[in-house]
């Protein structure tokens, strides 16, 4: 049975498990319990309510995909997460490494007619203050920043892991999204790079969580970066 509107739980859940999709991580309870730091048990009950009110259903090797109606249901609420975003910063002058718990507080509550203001408010910005598209079917694919090699030009196109305590240490070291610079020095413990107006260096697991656009770029992973679903996750409590 499939039902029109997601209780305001179901969404945090949906919202999870879209960006782990977004990110090609494995569905798995495991992930989405890592992701919003709850139990399995927990997980499992959510997940089993989610399967009975056809958002999503279980593949053969035990992971989750979603169903048409769960996929429509979780790029909108994704899509409204990331305008309120863009629409705290531009419009009320919010802190971008701020506005992610902001968000979360108005996210479940928004009208039509405030999603249609805030839309002509932010006029023709298509991302969220974090680098990631409003309308999620325009994401760019990147590469973790750590991976990168000296002397890759790089363009930073986005945050991963919008954990508070990560936003605040990015912002501090001066990583911005569209920044554009050449990458310095990358060893075991941290990733330099030269931007036009500064030198930014970064742990080398923060690094893992920013992707960017790169010259030459880095072959491809066997494995994504664990820091993707280690913090808190992008879009729960």
């Amino acid at each position: 049975m499939s039902h029109d509107q997601a209780t305001v739980a179901e969404e945090e859940y949906l919202q999870t498990i879209f960006w782990l999709q977004e990110v090609e991580l494995p569905i798995t309870g495991a992930n989405i319990a890592r992701a919003m730091q709850l139990s399995a048990p927990t997980v499992h009950e959510m997940v089993a309510r989610l399967e009975a009110d056809g958002y999503v259903h279980r593949k053969p090797d035990k992971s989750w995909e979603f169903t048409q109606h769960g996929a429509e249901q979780a790029e909108q609420i994704v899509r409204r997460h990331r305008l309120i975003e863009r629409f705290l910063t531009d419009v009320l002058d919010i802190p971008w490494d701020d506005v992610h718990e902001q968000a979360e507080l108005m996210e479940h509550a928004m009208s039509p007619l405030m999603e249609e203001k805030m839309l002509a408010a932010i006029g023709n910005a298509k991302t969220c203050p974090h680098g990631h598209p409003i309308d999620p079917a325009d994401r760019i694919t990147g590469v973790p920043l750590s991976d990168c090699e000296v002397g890759a030009k790089i363009t930073i196109l986005r945050f991963e892991n919008e954990a508070e305590d990560l936003l605040h240490y990015l912002k501090a070291t001066g990583v911005e999204p569209g920044q554009e610079g050449e990458i310095v020095s990358v060893d075991d413990e941290e990733v330099t790079y030269r931007s036009l107006s500064d030198t930014h260096t970064l742990s080398r697991s923060s690094g893992e969580t920013v992707s960017v656009l790169a010259d030459p770029s880095p072959p491809p992973r066997t494995a994504l970066p664990e820091q993707l679903v280690l913090a808190k996750e992008r879009y729960g409590r």
